[in-house]
């Protein structure tokens, strides 16, 4: 039954997390968090974080780790398979439809329709990542963080790669 829960878990955020990963990582926390009770918010964000700090794929590396956490090595691939299961059976059975219709303006303005309900739920994640944030490590601390990792980010231009490392090791050594 754990697998088919995994299954399901990451099947649904694949099929309508349009998008891509981004798009589909308040889906998977709805999932995780909310309706099969795997993390809770702090945990799945610490996950998030970890998975950002690696290459590749941020919706495989979340459903990787998850898998593997509920059901062991099968968990694991059930869930990864579960993630580009639908983006495999779409590519497969609609690969012509797609292509036929690609142009169209009415899937334009779907696309158009849609980005926006991605930035509400990626903003409301954001928000529940602060408001945990701000409980678990004070204000100043994550303000502190924020101010330095937007700097680094912005002006100084570097690589989120090693922010997201700067600030798993200062997490690490001063709130750890």
């Amino acid at each position: 039954m754990i697998f088919w829960k995994i299954f399901v878990a990451f099947f649904i955020p694949g099929i309508i997390g349009y998008g891509g990963g981004p798009a589909s990582i308040p889906l998977v926390e709805n999932e995780v968090v909310d309706r099969f009770h795997w993390m809770n918010v702090t945990e799945f964000s610490e996950m998030l974080a970890m998975a950002n700090a690696l290459p590749g794929p941020i919706a495989t590396k979340m459903a990787g780790f998850i898998g593997y956490q509920q059901g062991g090595y099968l968990g694991t691939f059930v869930g990864v398979f579960a993630t580009v299961a639908p983006s495999l059976i779409l590519m497969i059975l609609l690969l012509s439809l797609l292509y036929k219709f690609k142009d169209s303006p009415r899937v334009k303005t779907m696309t158009n329709l849609i980005r926006p309900a991605i930035a509400i739920l990626l903003g409301i994640m954001a928000w529940q990542f602060f408001r945990n944030s701000y409980e678990a490590a004070g204000l100043f601390q994550t303000l502190g963080l924020i101010a330095v990792s937007l700097l680094l980010l912005e002006k100084v231009k570097l690589h989120p790669a090693f922010v997201i490392l700067g600030s798993l090791i200062y997490g690490a050594i001063f709130l750890g």
